[in-house]
């Protein structure tokens, strides 16, 4: 596969996001962050890169296949588990507390170490309800995320990327353009150079993170953002990196800070 020096294509429109008969409007189009000028001229949502079909999908939650695993999450998360006899609302109260944690993850939590919201609930979950962690990509770790997530929808992603976030965000970025596999391409040569360029039966996007954990048709299920990594490299005929593991989360954090300033989508629809 190869494929032509810098063909950005910008969409054709950039309507926002009417969700629910205009309770919520989420913005398309984003101003470039400083860390980013002169790499891309405007953040783009991956929303306007889907079909009409699939972009319908999202502007309604009766209608967003993603939902029903929002709920399952908010189930999760008044359910009783482990020896502590505790829920997540045990301490957190109503789902609605993680407002905003969404858009500021991945973080760097007080020992220094870079988590993932991943991280996060299952340090709750071992020290203070004494439950077994969740399986990272398992169905009720997504399920947990999504319905997280959904609680910050609207919210500008905001990841830090300085003072000591920035050795985990320079590892990402240097991840971010560092070429992979026997086909050699680099997570910039398709969502940086080409994006709006089709690729197979789909159009490139420019790979913001804005909508995780999305819900794929492709896979009819919710996907990580780790998981969604793993098959971008290893689609380049490469050995990839465990899902959960420290490289992954700098790539998740320097991915986040390309999409800072785009609204939380999650749960978004994508092919």
């Amino acid at each position: 596969m190869s494929l032509p020096a810098m063909a950005q294509t910008a969409p054709d429109a950039t309507d926002p996001i009417i969700i629910n008969d205009g309770e919520l409007q989420l913005e398309t189009v984003a101003s470039t962050p400083e860390h980013l000028e002169g790499v891309l001229p405007e953040l783009y949502s991956g929303w306007l890169f889907r079909d009409s079909e699939t972009q319908a999908m999202q502007t309604d939650d009766f209608e967003n296949p993603g939902m029903i695993f929002v709920d399952q999450g908010i189930d999760d998360w008044n359910m009783v588990d482990g020896n502590a006899g505790k829920s997540c609302a045990s301490c957190h109260e109503g789902i609605e507390s993680m407002k905003g944690v969404r858009a500021s993850m991945p973080r760097v939590n007080g020992d220094g170490q870079l988590w993932s919201m991943e991280d996060y609930i299952n340090d709750c979950r071992v020290e203070r309800m004494q439950a077994e962690a969740l399986d990272w990509n398992g169905d009720r770790m997504k399920n947990m995320t999504a319905a997280i997530s959904v609680q910050s929808r609207g919210m500008p992603m905001d990841v830090a990327i300085d003072g000591p976030a920035r050795p985990f965000w320079e590892q990402g970025k240097d991840m971010y353009y560092t070429r992979y596999g026997q086909l050699e391409l680099a997570c910039a040569n398709c969502h940086e150079d080409h994006y709006g360029d089709w690729i197979r039966a789909d159009h490139l996007s420019q790979g913001h993170t804005n909508g995780f954990p999305v819900y794929r048709l492709k896979q009819a299920a919710l996907v990580s953002q780790h998981n969604r990594f793993r098959g971008c490299i290893r689609d380049t005929r490469a050995e990839t990196f465990p899902m959960g593991s420290d490289e992954f989360r700098a790539l998740e954090l320097y991915v986040a800070s390309r999409g800072n300033g785009l609204p939380v989508e999650g749960v978004s629809v994508r092919h």
